[in-house]
């Protein structure tokens, strides 16, 4: 699989831009500021529905822009799909997939795959558990588009639910105890929907947990064996079945336990938006006690296990490197290069040519500023 067209329009810096890409490794050089980053951002999003910088997507449209619009043409196993993208600014986004609209902007999932390494990886092991949370859910809906559907409605129940608990509260101090009866039901659709992400989730950690523990060897060869568990709220009712009726009979039984808290506190404590993947060196936890380079190795194992994860679907996935080889040392240059070779495309950013294993020789794109604006030379 490869990208060869992406085009551009009132994309962060980017006013228009329309780019031709080849298979092999291509490299966007530039001084920070010049815009080569919102080139895989853009990839990204298309891939994933999201950005790796930002959660909303208003920055992503150009100051005094009302949209953005993102075009790519992909091509896999010969055949070519191509996706326009609109993005805007609180209203629902539009796509169209070979020039015809389609009902949800979910629809393009899957036609573009991607695994990203940047320098915001680090999150996955220092930062809070929704970094990990979003790692699994973006690789599992790679993995199985259908699953944006199941986060969609899973986030959709838990905002109205936590609204209901917000009012019950309110109810409940004024002596009305009739909305608790509609809280019961809502309890039902957080655990069915809940389920169906959980079980997600546990599947996509079993087959990723032998691919991490063996990335993570190669990369830190002399360091403690890494290991990924999946923590859930619910982890003490449920043991060790990862059954759909048994995840479902444990968020019940899991909201029943913590009612009162929730009532107190207005928030949905149970349910797999409070849940973590473990990421465990030796006999400790990574966030916490790994050095800065047992970070990035773990970091870059998880990403490398998506790679592989991803390419024994039977599409090897695009590569986007942003500006990640200046944070890493020869050792893990030479691993993360070593994949690199695997793949049909891969696309990188870098402040300067230098930050490239020298092995490589990448055909370059430099981005260099004109009038204020980005542009492009081909080399």
């Amino acid at each position: 699989m490869y990208v060869r067209r992406l085009g551009l329009r009132d994309f962060r810096s980017w006013q228009s831009v329309d780019i031709d890409l080849d298979p092999g490794a291509t490299v966007f050089v530039g001084r920070n500021g010049f815009g080569k980053t919102n080139l895989v951002e853009a990839l990204w999003y298309c891939a994933t529905l999201g950005s790796h910088r930002v959660g909303t997507d208003a920055p992503l449209i150009r100051s005094g822009e009302s949209r953005a619009v993102i075009s790519t043409i992909v091509v896999s196993e010969g055949r070519e799909l191509a996706i326009d993208l609109e993005v805007v600014a609180g209203r629902a986004n539009k796509a169209l997939l070979n020039r015809s609209p389609v009902r949800s902007t979910r629809e393009i999932l899957g036609v573009l795959r991607a695994v990203l390494f940047a320098p915001e990886d680090l999150a996955l092991v220092r930062g809070d558990p929704s970094e990990r949370r979003r790692y699994l859910d973006e690789l599992a809906t790679l993995h199985r588009p259908r699953i944006a559907a199941i986060r969609a409605d899973y986030e959709k129940v838990v905002k109205q639910r936590t609204a209901l608990l917000k009012s019950v509260a309110a109810a409940r101090f004024r002596g009305d105890t009739s909305a608790l009866e509609t809280l019961e039901v809502w309890d039902g659709h957080l655990a069915a929907h809940g389920a169906q992400l959980m079980s997600a989730r546990l599947e996509l950690v079993e087959i990723l947990a032998p691919e991490v523990e063996k990335a993570y060897a190669v990369l830190a060869p002399a360091s403690r064996p890494a290991a990924i568990r999946y923590r859930s709220s619910v982890d003490e009712i449920l043991g060790t079945s990862a059954d759909g009726a048994d995840l479902e009979a444990a968020l019940l039984e899991g909201l029943a336990r913590r009612r009162s808290a929730e009532l107190e506190r207005g928030l949905c404590l149970v349910g797999p938006h409070r849940d973590d993947l473990e990421l465990i060196l030796g006999d400790q936890p990574a966030k916490g006690f790994a050095s800065h380079g047992e970070s990035w190795s773990m970091a870059l194992a998880l990403r490398l296990a998506a790679f592989e994860l991803l390419k024994a679907d039977g599409a090897t996935p695009v590569l986007l490197l942003d500006d990640v080889f200046a944070e890493l040392d020869t050792a893990r240059r030479a691993a993360l290069a070593g994949v690199a070779e695997s793949a049909e495309q891969v696309l990188i950013t870098a402040a300067v040519p230098e930050d490239i294993p020298g092995n490589w020789a990448p055909k370059r794109i430099t981005i260099d500023m004109a009038d204020r604006l980005s542009v492009l030379r081909s080399e």
